[in-house]
């Protein structure tokens, strides 16, 4: 139960640490040792008192608002993408901070963007995320770079911002690898047609998968369309009627592995027995939905979003160089979800 008359020495006393500790973990002093443990000890005594620090009076005192801007570029309309700011979410308020989100529009203009950001400024945000739709790399608004910031599912161009990205390559080969470990050689690949990192990272591990297996590439597996669910359907079908077709299919998305399922019932084929196939993004409502399950890989917008404020938190408090952490976009695991599309091809 709550003490509402609790102050800083209630917190200090149940916590066991000097009132100055409690000081620096509760207002995220800069450039203060605090163990993660005796962190985790202060803010559970601070919660189980009902104790909190006056806001105001921290951004007097600190020059930060505690608040942290999400630019969310349509991904607050798409819903396994949403996910990154449910990350985000809870890991801000591990760090007793609070996002403040503005969905922005992917096709806008340059000034509508850099609009975006001086409304997040006007905000007084200590710092800003960066978060696209789908993994590509952008230019970023010139007034950003007032604050400290970190791109989601993004690079960016100039090179000089941090960046947190799925491992396309890591997260194909590992679809890549559970088909020819269930005993597929003839693997086809439905690629997406865009110019962007998933495109040509998902091809590479399907490329590194068939050249560690000894598995020759034949360009006729491969085809790229719209990654849609009817140009999914349309390459699947032509190429499930080549006379040696394969006997799985990994494809670029869900939407286009939903297509190839259509083809195959149309064609008689039966999955996994007839053609076994492997997604990527497992969109729930449609990896899950599907008869049997699809079997796909995961992209990892949850643990960029907990990435993402974690670094936000270290770069405002001195812990971690942004030039260093630009070097090279931190890739995060796409780990493979399991269901009932894959199976070993039948033998003649």
């Amino acid at each position: 139960m709550a003490v509402k008359s609790a102050g800083i020495r209630e917190v200090a006393e149940l916590a066991g640490v000097s009132v100055t500790t409690v000081s620096h973990v509760l207002n995220d002093t800069p450039h203060t040792r605090v163990a993660d443990e005796t962190r985790e000890r202060v803010r559970r005594a601070a919660k189980t008192l009902g104790y909190g620090p006056n806001r105001a009076a921290q951004a007097l005192r600190t020059n930060r608002s505690g608040l942290i801007g999400l630019l969310s570029e349509e991904i607050a309309t798409t819903p396994h993408a949403g996910r990154i700011i449910l990350g985000a979410q809870n890991a801000a308020r591990e760090h007793d901070l609070t996002l403040v989100i503005i969905n922005t529009e992917r096709e806008a203009n340059g000034a509508s963007h850099r609009d975006d950001v001086q409304a997040l400024i006007d905000r007084q945000v200590d710092a800003v995320l960066y978060a696209t739709m789908y993994h590509r790399r952008v230019s970023l608004p010139p007034n950003l770079q007032s604050l400290p910031t970190v791109l989601i599912d993004s690079t960016d161009r100039a090179g000089i911002v941090p960046a947190v990205v799925p491992d396309e390559v890591g997260g194909a080969v590992a679809a890549v690898s559970h088909l020819v470990e269930a005993g597929h050689r003839r693997i086809g690949f439905l690629n997406n047609d865009d110019d962007v990192p998933a495109t040509h990272g998902r091809f590479e591990g399907y490329r590194r998968v068939l050249e560690e297996h000894g598995i020759p590439f034949d360009p006729a597996l491969v085809a790229s369309a719209p990654s849609e669910t009817l140009p999914g359907h349309e390459l699947a079908r032509e190429m499930l009627s080549m006379p040696d077709r394969p006997t799985a299919l990994f494809c670029y998305n869900d939407r286009m592995a939903m297509g190839a399922y259509r083809a195959a019932m149309e064609l008689g084929l039966s999955i996994p027995d007839d053609l076994s196939i492997v997604g990527f993004d497992n969109q729930e409502l449609i990896a899950a939905n599907l008869f049997p399950g699809l079997t796909t890989v995961a992209l990892p917008h949850y643990e960029m979003g907990v990435w993402a404020v974690e670094t936000l938190v270290r770069l405002l408090h001195g812990e971690a160089d942004h030039r260093v952490l630009a070097d090279e976009p931190t890739l995060l695991d796409c780990p493979l979800v399991i269901r009932g599309s894959v199976t070993a091809p039948r033998t003649h």
